[in-house]
């Protein structure tokens, strides 16, 4: 069934994942890295509703774009095509000792996790990106690691986490125009102590928490495993938090000037439009115009 949106034919995701030939979990991840465009499915729409799409449709132009591309749907499932640590080391043609080391370092970022019953987590890399950086970066997989990436192995880093986070960050931002979302966004990755700092007022926090996104589908079937789904979810390194509260600060200073009123009122406004967003990984997330500094 397709239903009008803003003026143009869409399909419900199910009905969209079907066309597109992609499994459920392809066409989730499809739609996270911006290979598939949505679009809000109505007033009700809300970031947080109704699973990790929220209530989203595709529009009908989208899905006959993919349809006439070449190679569809091979192509389409080529760049969305994920591999753990084993099958990413081969495909770079170095072991899985260096391949963690370079991750864990933040060479590059995971694109989708999962965590196992044991409650460790598991992460999952785009193989086109892992392809994309060994053609790129071939002194570094070979001889011995580089001096400043020595300084943030020895210091227990694992930038794997944070590198999920700044790609979901950049991507949620770009689903919504409105400025109590663009702030729900970023409120969603600080621990709760942090966010009762910046966002002293009650009546903001619970309009935050209202319009708080679902970053991820997990599931976690033990205590174990949602421990380690919230730590996932949730920045700790000391410059990745401050990074978090000042831009908070600076979108819930937005958000206060261009709709004073909001947490007020339990009508919520209705989600623009989805940007299109390319579908490449950005360091620096980008909404309205503005730009946050890259992530420390």
């Amino acid at each position: 069934m397709t239903v009008m949106c803003d003026g143009q034919q869409t399909f419900a995701v199910g009905r969209a994942a079907q066309e597109l030939q992609l499994r459920s979990g392809e066409f989730e991840l499809a739609t996270q890295l911006g290979e598939v465009r949505t679009v809000p499915a109505g007033a009700e729409d809300r970031p947080g509703t109704a699973g990790p799409l929220g209530r989203r449709r595709v529009p009908a132009q989208e899905i006959a774009r993919l349809q006439a591309e070449p190679g569809f749907p091979d192509a389409l499932r080529e760049r969305i095509r994920t591999v753990g640590t084993n099958e990413a080391a081969e495909l770079m043609r170095i072991g899985p000792g260096r391949f963690l080391r370079l991750t864990r370092a933040g060479c590059f970022g995971p694109v989708r996790f999962y965590v196992n019953r044991f409650g460790a987590v598991v992460w999952l890399y785009l193989a086109a990106e892992i392809a994309e950086f060994a053609d790129r970066e071939p002194e570094l997989l070979q001889g011995n690691t580089p001096a400043a990436m020595r300084v943030v192995l020895d210091g227990g880093q694992d930038w794997r986490p944070r590198q999920w986070r700044a790609r979901r960050v950049a991507r949620l931002m770009g689903q919504t125009d409105d400025p109590w979302e663009s702030a729900a966004v970023i409120a969603a990755v600080l621990p709760p102590e942090e966010l009762a700092s910046v966002v002293e007022d009650p009546r903001e926090r619970s309009l935050l928490r209202r319009l708080k996104p679902v970053f991820a589908s997990v599931i976690t079937a033990t205590v174990a495993a949602r421990e380690s789904f919230e730590r996932v979810l949730t920045a700790e390194v000391f410059d990745e938090v401050m990074w978090y509260r000042v831009n908070l600060t600076r979108a819930l200073e937005a958000a206060r000037k261009e709709d004073p009123g909001r947490h007020r009122s339990p009508v919520l406004r209705q989600s623009v439009t989805e940007r299109n967003q390319p579908p490449s990984f950005r360091n620096s997330p980008s909404w309205d115009g503005r730009t946050l500094p890259a992530v420390p």
